[in-house]
């Protein structure tokens, strides 16, 4: 399973997949019926329709499309938020957590010197068992 940061990161990039997603539906399904009255001020709005096969879905569909789309990208928000509140540190102060990193630096310190350790007998038994198996070797000669 990936770290939290990891996670987040993916979602961030799923939210924005959703959010491209969703800009791209709503601007090719709806019907071209303009939502404002004209303004005389203003030229025209030149029609954006590259396909002239394309269909707008009703009314009634495209109002349950917009209500879906929506419910995916506030679940998709309360993902990220849930992993961001799950991050360590934040509710930690900067003196807390350099005590923290301290503590885990003087831990890898006497780890390593475990590792120190089992090394240098693993080479010691090493060394025994190539002198034992090296008279045993003469023995039969």
């Amino acid at each position: 399973m990936a770290d939290r940061l990891t996670q987040l990161q993916d979602c961030l990039d799923q939210l924005a997949t959703q959010f491209y997603a969703s800009l791209r539906y709503l601007s090719s399904h709806h019907s071209s019926s303009s939502t404002l009255p004209p303004n005389p001020h203003l030229p025209p709005f030149p029609s954006t329709d590259t396909n002239p096969h394309q269909r707008p879905d009703t009314p009634t569909a495209f109002a349950g499309a917009q209500r879906e789309l929506a419910s995916d990208l506030v679940e998709k928000v309360k993902q990220i938020e849930y992993l961001t509140g799950t991050l360590p540190g934040l509710e930690k102060s900067e003196e807390s957590q350099v005590t923290r990193i301290g503590e885990l630096e003087e831990e890898l310190r006497m780890v390593e010197d475990e590792r120190k350790a089992a090394v240098n007998e693993r080479e010691e038994c090493l060394e025994r068992l190539e002198e034992v198996i090296g008279r045993v070797g003469r023995v039969k000669t």
